[in-house]
């Protein structure tokens, strides 16, 4: 183990504030990632960790010698990829996390395309509806929808979702269809809560230009986007979601969309990672097959 291994350690080990955790994520023993700390500190002349039996701390020195390394670290990726001209020549393993149905609808199926690109890239796919802390769980990249909170991730845009409002057609018969906004307060909408806050998100429409929100009664909430739909399926009420998401759906007529006219804004699609000046060859090449991947079903005007 040289001294570019000793240092991706020590990254790793102050993002995730445990030795354990940061061993896992490498592939490596608990006692070498500590073995590899004691030679680093030895070599440096100085401690970098404090070391509790419950976390693992940045020393000043640890945190003076955290944003040269990440540095050090990233102009060494780039200097041995700009000698691999070829995709084949691209290696190492990504770990991303994208929502639950992005992940099973879109991503999965296509993942032997992008293997067959990149024969030497392994991924780990993660997929929730909850928002990750990336430097903490070691992910290299996430998929996020919607606004973003302010963070000191970089994101890259990559294009906004259709939403749509739609209900199946035994809740349209027996409650009627709903002309516009100023119908709801006699209709029932599947509620959705937010994964990280539990509050159940506004029902939303865009009219003169201006965002316009209402909270219409329901008598049944879901946390994730699978159940979200099933509701909505079994005629519980209305519901609001990227149409990609109910394409099969509607072309079944198992769905049907209501108040075209009255739809919400667009829904951001973002890619976001830790701050780096570079991004690896094997990150730059997941992030381009991505968009290329989802592009289809973006709108047409975010592109």
């Amino acid at each position: 183990m040289d001294r570019i291994d000793h240092l991706r350690i020590f990254l790793r080990i102050a993002a995730s504030g445990s030795f354990a955790q940061a061993a896992d994520q490498l592939g490596l023993p608990r006692a070498t990632a500590s073995l590899a700390m004691q030679q680093l500190e030895r070599r440096l002349g100085a401690r970098l960790l404090h070391r509790t039996t419950r976390k693992v701390s940045l020393t000043l020195d640890g945190e003076a010698l955290l944003e040269r390394a990440a540095t050090l670290i990233a102009d060494m990726d780039d200097l041995e990829n700009q000698f691999k001209p070829t995709a084949d020549a691209i290696t190492g393993r990504l770990k991303v996390d994208v929502p639950s149905r992005i992940a099973r609808r879109l991503i999965a199926p296509a993942l032997q395309d992008f293997f067959d690109r990149y024969p030497g890239i392994d991924i780990d796919l993660g997929s929730t509806d909850r928002t990750i802390d990336l430097v903490q769980e070691g992910v290299d990249c996430a998929l996020r929808m919607g606004t973003l909170v302010s963070s000191s991730l970089v994101a890259r845009p990559l294009g906004a979702f259709e939403l749509i409002n739609c209900a199946s057609p035994a809740y349209l018969a027996k409650y009627g269809t709903p002309s516009g906004p100023q119908d709801l307060a006699d209709h029932r909408v599947v509620d959705y809560l937010s994964p990280s806050s539990g509050r159940a998100a506004p029902w939303e429409w865009i009219e003169n230009g201006e965002a316009c929100t209402m909270h219409p009664a329901g008598r049944v909430s879901a946390n994730n986007a699978e159940t979200y739909i099933a509701c909505a399926l079994a005629g519980l009420g209305l519901i609001q979601i990227p149409a990609f998401d109910v394409l099969e759906h509607l072309r079944t007529g198992e769905l049907v969309e209501v108040m075209p006219n009255a739809r919400p804004a667009q829904m951001a699609v973002n890619l976001v990672y830790p701050h780096r000046r570079h991004l690896s060859l094997r990150l730059q090449a997941f992030s381009h097959w991505l968009e290329s991947l989802l592009s289809p079903h973006l709108a047409q005007s975010s592109k």
